[in-house]
């Protein structure tokens, strides 16, 4: 969903194509401290110039690990792409949004790792705060099933919307309470929001796309909270086919990406210092899938 990817409960989202491999592109024969390289490994990403790419590569190439990164124009492409092998990873998506996709997909792609949370906010070029906002005016949110629904969110607790279901998971333009909401809701593709902004009040930006907007993190008029307990289905994660899960040099990546002080560093910087680090166990991301997955197929 991330900047990084980023979903709903108390609305935490929203976050690329080369033909590769299956697998690992070579048998681990090598060393760091020799040079030579074990394995490439090719990672899906959605911004590829976030600051924490070149020190991951760099980190990883470090421990005998090539790493490619892939990027993808639009939360779309990345897990048909992990699913068809022409990449190895991706690190775009929370969970939800993982969920659905294997839900309507069929597939099962599954989490090995977590890299963080980030807040989900609301911006605006012709306002300073949420309560300037003249009723009946145009509020604009993702078009993709989990960020909208988390982005619903937000507006009703900025006291922008009334959902009639009191807002879940699976809210979307049907649970808007017109009559009780003080503003319309429109939905667009994430991506073309950014420059959708000067049309509307204000619009929902995932975090991927805040900079494409000539915001500032800083400039969110309000957001949710990724602290909330509840949160852990919008935490962003390393996705992988189901028979990789236990890959020792995915599993090493992952670590790397969570220790790593210059990667960590620029996932700081890069999301204008809004990300949560997170090292959530595995078992945890798992069990979290697995329920918000069932509960997708239930309200299908």
């Amino acid at each position: 969903m991330s900047r990084r990817l980023v979903s709903a409960l108390a609305a935490l989202a929203a976050v690329p194509l080369v033909i590769g491999l299956a697998g690992c592109a070579a048998d681990s024969g090598g060393s760091a401290e020799s040079g030579e390289t074990n394995e490439t490994v090719k990672i899906g990403v959605v911004g590829k110039s976030d600051e924490q790419w070149p020190a991951f590569v760099e980190a990883a190439a470090a421990e005998g690990i090539t790493v490619e990164l892939v990027d993808f124009g639009s939360y779309e492409q990345p897990n048909p792409a992990l699913t068809e092998g022409e990449i190895d990873l991706n690190q775009f998506q929370h969970i939800v949004y993982l969920a659905q996709y294997n839900d309507a997909s069929g597939e099962d792609l599954t989490p090995i790792g977590s890299t963080a949370i980030y807040p989900l906010g609301l911006y605006s070029q012709k306002y300073d705060d949420v309560a300037s906002i003249p009723k009946g005016e145009t509020v604009a949110v993702p078009d993709d099933a989990s960020n909208q629904a988390r982005a619903l969110l937000v507006l009703q607790s900025a006291g922008l919307i009334e959902l009639t279901s009191g807002g879940t998971i699976f809210s979307d333009l049907s649970d808007v309470d017109e009559s009780a909401s003080k503003v319309k809701v429109t939905a667009l593709e994430a991506a073309l929001i950014p420059t959708s902004l000067p049309d509307v009040a204000a619009a929902i930006i995932n975090n991927d796309f805040v900079t494409q907007a000539g915001l500032s993190f800083a400039d969110a008029i309000a957001q949710d909270d990724p602290s909330d307990p509840n949160a852990l289905p919008y935490v962003n994660i390393f996705a992988a086919r189901a028979d990789d899960a236990e890959n020792e040099t995915y599993l090493k990546l992952v670590e790397i990406f969570q220790t790593d002080p210059d990667v960590q560093a620029g996932l700081l910087a890069s999301s204008g210092d809004t990300a949560v680090a997170l090292q959530t166990p595995v078992p945890d991301l798992v069990e979290s899938l697995k329920t918000v997955q069932k509960d997708v197929a239930a309200n299908s």
